[in-house]
């Protein structure tokens, strides 16, 4: 039975991981390894040994920066992290980061960071179990959170 990781972070202001096990559990049947950390740069660790030590196949790590410039330069050093984790282990580790300043309020802020979630779960399901509905999806402007900026047309 394949394991997914989860990662997030008592920084968030939702619970991210409550929301992704959610997702997963009602659509597969998976093993789920969770561990939460302090915040965004304790990610990329914490995803290496889910990956390492628990022998997860895929990782969500989950994270709110905050909407200072300074988070955002942390952010941008996790993401390195994460990405630099990835390339170690030969493993999908799915980054979902919902910045503080991306809702208009603290109800959009909420909407956005369960939704993106939830739509990251789902591509974890796909790269798992069902990569040819990426490959469909190739193209077509799916974003993860807020309305899908649909494909270009010529």
């Amino acid at each position: 039975m394949p394991t997914i990781g989860i990662a997030d972070t008592t920084f968030a202001r939702y619970n991210m991981g409550r929301a992704a096990i959610d997702e997963i559990q009602k659509n597969v049947s998976v093993q789920i390894k969770r561990v939460t950390v302090p915040g965004i740069k304790d990610l990329p660790v914490a995803a290496k040994k889910l990956i390492e030590e628990e022998g997860c196949d895929i990782v969500m790590a989950l994270g709110m920066p905050g909407g200072k410039q300074k988070d955002k330069m942390c952010a941008h050093e996790a993401s390195q992290g994460l990405i630099m984790a990835q390339l170690m282990t030969n493993t999908h580790i799915i980054e979902v980061f919902v910045h503080e300043d991306e809702g208009k309020d603290e109800k959009e802020l909420a909407f956005l960071m369960d939704r993106r979630t939830r739509e990251h779960a789902l591509n974890v399901i796909k790269l798992l179990f069902k990569p040819e509905k990426l490959v469909r999806e190739a193209g077509t402007g799916q974003r993860q959170g807020f309305e899908d900026a649909g494909p270009l047309r010529m």
